[in-house]
């Protein structure tokens, strides 16, 4: 997952010189790969049947899909592309206070890594004691095919969860998992046994950055594309996807060490290329949006964009919309706007301080961008940009007052769902709050509308995206709730509609 709260001050924003040039890369005779993985010998295995899970409580199945329902899986971090839009469609948009009907929910152990599904298997990727934890579950029920361990001691040097951040991806029979301490592993999906494992963060010489390994790996054409941001290179490496030997390194020209934003493939003017959005920890600080050639490595171009503040990350997705990306990060930095060149290369369309996106992903929808602009909780706000010209259309603070019981004494306060998280879906928004507040919301240029709202959980670090698939919708709730004292879950609900 890409989340995580930054807590100094911020500083003003950085435009940067712009930078443009080629680097070529190397496969990995030239580069000479530090510790070729070997593969195990898998043997012939029956998929296990999926069995009772002792953690995971069954509220009821999930209801029938429509007939004329869209549906699809959910295989990498923010969906299809990377791009938090949903093609599904008929869904359940009304429900009561406590929230669409839940179906089951996993009692889970510590991380922000979302779950990804695939037909009828689900990934789940935490940390339980001293163990990354990868468990493949039945979607509808909670049941457990199979679960894979290893040990981790990693631990969070702001204090955060030592969990797993990055989501799990799967790619036809495999799956591929990127721990928090840059232990990356691919297992079958229907046994879950292992194929390869490599330390990446060990064999490169990668140190802890402030909180651990986050950028998830995507997959091109065979390539197993990993943001790896070692201090003397490389900055990006490609892996067979099935042998986990390198075929490539890239080299950042400015020196950009790993970002906690997951790369974007997409084609652009006919070329397949993939963008890397890095900075993380390094002093002065610095870092930007690469652009490289996924089949080779070869950088098109390098565009600084990165806060003057040390402690601050790059950490939202680029967002591709044709022949343009847009890059946005927080800490008085806001966005830009680049015109991709047929013949390579980029102009800068527009640069402003409207949109600083934390660590959500802004959503690109029929010409503009809906995001949560902010640093901090309470000056966080959701905001529509025009993309043609990147001006603010409105600016809105979802904010209502909440009643709760809390040591036996009724309080109310103030409540927002802060930096939320948006997907798009089935013509509207879906919104998961800081405190985990669920909303639907109806986003155009006109305005926001509320559609539904209800409290799931209270519980801070909300900042996993939802997942929805096949009509359920997936939360995590990462910390204990503080008002039932919940322990953390996985919970699965129902917007079959």
């Amino acid at each position: 997952m890409n989340a995580f709260e930054i807590p100094r001050p911020a500083a003003v924003i950085l435009l940067g010189a712009l930078g443009v040039g080629v680097a070529p890369a190397q496969d990995s005779e030239g580069v000479g790969d530090p510790a070729p993985p070997k593969l195990v010998a898998v043997p012939k295995m029956k998929p296990p049947a999926p069995r009772a899970h002792p953690q995971v409580t069954v509220h009821g199945p999930p209801g029938p899909l429509s007939p004329e329902a869209v549906v699809s899986d959910w295989t990498q971090f923010l969906g299809s592309g990377g791009r938090g839009v949903s093609l599904e469609t008929h869904l359940v948009k009304e429900w009561s206070d406590s929230g669409p009907r839940p179906v089951w929910e996993l009692e889970t152990g510590n991380g922000y890594a979302a779950p990804v599904v695939r037909g009828k298997r689900l990934i789940y990727f935490h940390r339980i004691g001293g163990e990354e934890v990868v468990e493949c579950l039945h979607p509808e029920t909670g049941q457990r095919y199979w679960d894979y361990r290893y040990a981790t001691d990693y631990r969070d040097s702001f204090g955060y969860g030592n969990g797993p951040r990055c989501s799990p991806l799967v790619v036809g029979e495999y799956v591929y998992t990127y721990g928090a301490e840059g232990k990356l592993h691919c297992l079958k999906l229907t046994t879950g046994q292992l194929i390869w494992q490599r330390d990446l963060a060990t064999e490169f010489e990668v140190p802890q950055d402030f909180f651990g390994v986050v950028s998830t790996p995507v997959l091109h054409k065979g390539h197993l594309v990993v943001h790896l941001g070692a201090p003397d290179g490389p900055c990006v490496i490609a892996l067979d996807a099935k042998t986990g030997a390198m075929r490539w390194s890239a080299d950042s020209k400015s020196n950009w060490l790993a970002g906690y934003s997951t790369p974007v493939l997409g084609e652009v003017n006919g070329q397949d290329r993939c963008f890397v959005f890095a900075g993380g920890k390094s002093r002065p600080p610095s870092g930007g949006l690469i652009c490289l050639d996924p089949a080779t490595g070869a950088i098109e171009f390098e565009f600084p964009w990165r806060s003057k503040s040390y402690e601050s990350v790059n950490a939202s997705s680029p967002v591709l919309v044709g022949s343009q990306v847009f890059v946005s990060a927080t800490y008085d930095t806001g966005g830009a706007l680049l015109d991709l060149k047929p013949n390579g290369g980029f102009e800068v369309a527009w640069t402003s301080e409207v949109l600083g996106t934390h660590f959500n992903t802004a959503i690109h929808d029929a010409g503009y961008l809906y995001g949560f602009d902010g640093r901090n909780e309470p000056d966080a706000s959701l905001v529509c940009q025009e993309l043609a010209t990147g001006k603010e259309v409105w600016r809105e603070v979802l904010e209502w007052e909440e009643t709760y019981e809390l040591h036996g004494k009724v309080k109310a306060r103030p409540m927002s769902v802060y930096r939320g998280t948006l997907i798009a879906a089935d013509a509207d928004f879906l919104c998961l709050g800081e405190r985990g507040h669920l909303l639907w919301l109806t986003l155009t240029p006109e305005g926001c509308r509320e559609r539904a709202r209800s409290w799931l959980f209270a519980a801070h670090e909300t900042w996993t995206p939802p997942v929805l698939s096949h009509g359920l919708l997936y939360v995590c709730q990462n910390t204990r709730d503080f008002v039932s004292g919940q322990k953390p879950r996985l919970i699965c609900y129902d917007l079959r509609k």
